[in-house]
């Protein structure tokens, strides 16, 4: 092995005392992210550098102190690799972290660049999320986390739910609260379903619309729970 140059056990061997919940499965979830990069040996096998370390800690810094989404990171670390400074921290920065609305007018979502899909297996998720197997169980019981229709993988939603699950059950919150949230999130579906409806009988081909009022309807609803909070 190249002088400096350190394997993923050893990585993680690092990291652990930090991040309890850090796992090799989280460590090559985050590099098929595209948000580190370690040499690979002629065996194919990884070799992380200081530098790749330094930049894991920061990414897991960010996500177990601020709860910033995987687009937000990736900014800062481009920042990073300009020799830029990424923005400090707030607490405004991290409650609206995506601006889903333009702020010109309020009313019209930004475009975004679509996603890269992402499948992990039951096993992965456990390790990425850091849920306990009773939890994820739960979870699965209550079908809020279920696997894509038709295969054995779990993809991005499953994954944002099974990581929310384990941050709220630290203020007592189990899988019967988030019941309650999907049955509001279906009721949320088919009003949107039954008042577009009109719209797209008279015009099929607008099939971005569904996805453009759903934003404007999660915005409307992040508002709404906001002026309840802080009556």
């Amino acid at each position: 092995m190249a002088l400096g140059l350190r394997s993923i056990g050893q990585v993680l061997a690092i990291l652990k005392p930090d991040f309890d919940d850090i796992s090799i499965s989280k460590i090559r979830f985050l590099e098929a992210e595209g948000l580190i990069s370690p040499e690979r040996a002629p065996s194919g096998y990884r070799r992380y550098a200081e530098s790749d370390i330094e930049r894991l800690r920061y990414i897991l810094d960010v996500q177990k102190h601020h709860y910033l989404p995987l687009k937000v990171i990736r900014e800062h670390l481009d920042m990073m690799d300009r020799g830029q400074r990424p923005p400090a921290m707030t607490a405004a920065a991290a409650a609206d972290p995506e601006k889903p609305l333009d702020q010109a007018d309020g009313l019209t979502p930004h475009p975004r660049p679509p996603r890269r899909a992402i499948r992990v297996t039951r096993r992965e998720l456990l390790d990425v999320s850091g849920l306990s197997e009773a939890a994820l169980t739960e979870l699965e019981k209550h079908q809020l986390v279920v696997p894509r229709r038709g295969t054995i993988y779990y993809g991005r939603d499953a994954l944002t739910v099974a990581v929310v699950a384990r941050k709220l059950s630290a203020y007592g919150m189990d899988a019967r609260h988030l019941r309650v949230v999907k049955q509001a999130a279906e009721r949320e579906v088919g009003l949107i379903e039954q008042a577009i409806a009109p719209h797209l009988r008279r015009n099929p081909a607008a099939r971005a619309l569904p996805a453009e009022v759903m934003q404007l309807v999660l915005h409307a609803h992040a508002a709404i729970m906001r002026s309840q909070l802080t009556q």
